[in-house]
């Protein structure tokens, strides 16, 4: 009888990739986490219990056959496990480093709570690609058969690419417009290459080049092209430009120089990455180097714009959030990794105004988490008497994204929005009342996970393609 492959979480301890050192890591913005060995990606894989109702599937958003291909792993089957994990994930590479699985697949991992320590799940799925990478496996994307029929995609980001990539299986004529003088969106501008190195990111735009989707880059609507004419070129339109106005903070000295926003700042960094000449950043506006630094807000981009100041050579950074560790937005991982590399976290703390122009200083107040909100959150309340100044030379805002005013930025009155500027679109489908236009991401949930850009592109994909389908044939003169 064969050995059984799986089941060995009761003698296997759960063993992350090596992360580098905090001290050198904090250096460079190269990824922190080293790669597995064939030997103990399938070692880990084998740690699955293969139970009969995988949690770490249904509570992954793209619903990815994850114990088959764990199970594949384990047993060596390197390319049929990519196969697997590929056919419901357009992007698995990515999602296995930027994914908060502490919060969806690995959250939910049934051996934790048995006390064994989750399956590595993130780690074993950006090896799996990785390899696939490296082997040659991923190729350029060859429809059996070309269509006529044409798709427009507003948005470069990564649900425009995940629907790109299906409607180009089904042999669509695919357009990307994005306004970016590169394509992949927050992939490649928004989250820092500590976290997702950007040739993971390019070597999936050329892939998609190859494949025959044309990127019409440097091209923002409403500047270099009307809505209607991308309507009128198309047969459909895919509306995927995520959410990028920024929240604003409603407080004394709030517009003086050396207070910025963090897609702005981190947007310089990756530029800087890529070795672009960046007048923000040379003139140090947007440099951390030498200033102290205080970011406010608690979610990933706050995480990403603290560990990005460390890197830049911040003399000190700040992070303040309102409510406790607790219940903060962030993950866990990245607030742990963020402490390591020196980021200080002031707790139940929250900004009023702010000194100096430029920028001196943070005028904070301290708070108390009181009775629980409509959301069921326990609501921050402010502790009289307990105001400070925190001294700061660069203040970041993190406090989230909005909708940009679509219909009045693309002169398109009849696009349809909600109260909250997000367009109004079917969540399954993406289809909007507008004839032919569709809307997938951020856009429609506003702000949110990658993997759920990714899913909602797909599905999309596959409810325009069966839309095509349906249409009657038009009768030759």
């Amino acid at each position: 009888m064969a050995k059984q492959p799986m089941l060995k979480f009761t003698n296997v301890a759960r063993d992350m990739p090596p992360k580098r050192e905090a001290e050198v890591r904090r250096e460079d913005f190269k990824e922190i986490y080293a790669e597995y060995a064939e030997a103990k990606a399938a070692e880990q894989a084998s740690r699955c219990s293969q139970c009969g109702v995988p949690y770490c599937q249904s509570h992954c958003p793209l619903h990815n056959n994850i114990p088959d291909w764990l199970r594949l792993t384990a047993e060596g089957r390197l390319r049929e496990a990519w196969e697997v994990s590929q056919a419901t994930n357009t992007f698995p590479e990515i999602c296995g480093r930027i994914c908060p699985q502490d919060r969806l697949c690995e959250g939910n991992c049934v051996i934790e709570t048995s006390g064994h320590g989750t399956v590595t799940i993130g780690s074993v799925e950006k090896y799996i690609t990785d390899t696939a990478w490296e082997e040659g496996w991923v190729q350029p994307i060859t429809p059996a058969q070309e269509r006529t029929e044409s798709v427009g995609i507003i948005g470069a980001g990564p649900g425009g690419l995940a629907a790109a990539d299906m409607l180009r299986r089904a042999g669509v004529q695919v357009t990307i417009y994005d306004r970016y003088d590169r394509a992949g969106g927050l992939l490649t501008y928004g989250i820092p290459g500590f976290k997702l190195e950007k040739d993971v990111v390019v070597r999936r735009n050329e892939q998609l080049e190859q494949s025959g989707v044309t990127f019409r880059l440097n091209c923002e609507v409403g500047r270099d092209i009307t809505f209607d004419e991308i309507r009128s070129a198309h047969d459909a339109v895919i509306i995927a430009t995520g959410v990028y106005k920024s929240r604003d903070l409603q407080a004394p000295g709030v517009g003086v120089p050396g207070i910025a926003r963090a897609i702005d700042f981190l947007t310089v960094s990756n530029k800087k990455s890529f070795g672009d000449d960046v007048p923000e950043f040379s003139d140090g506006s947007l440099n951390a180097e030498g200033k102290r630094v205080v970011v406010i807000g608690g979610g990933d981009t706050a995480m990403d714009c603290v560990r990005t100041s460390i890197r830049q050579g911040a003399t000190s950074v700040k992070c303040l959030y309102r409510r406790d560790r607790d219940n903060m937005p962030g993950s866990q991982r990245e607030v742990q990794n963020a402490e390591e590399e020196g980021v200080v976290f002031e707790w139940l703390t929250a900004p009023k105004g702010f000194t100096g122009d430029p920028v001196t200083g943070v005028l904070a107040q301290k708070m108390r988490l009181g009775q629980p909100d409509a959301t069921g959150r326990r609501a921050p309340e402010v502790i009289e008497g307990s105001d400070y100044t925190e001294e700061a030379d660069l203040v970041i805002m993190a406090l989230g994204f909005e909708p940009e005013d679509l219909p009045t930025l693309w002169d398109c009155p009849d696009l349809p929005v909600n109260r909250w500027g997000t367009v109004k679109a079917d969540y399954i489908t993406g289809k909007t009342e507008a004839e032919g236009v569709y809307a997938v991401g951020d856009i429609v949930r506003g702000a949110s996970l990658v993997v759920w850009a990714i899913k909602d592109g797909r599905d999309c994909a596959e409810a325009i393609l069966e839309q095509l389908s349906a249409a009657p044939a038009v009768a030759a003169e």
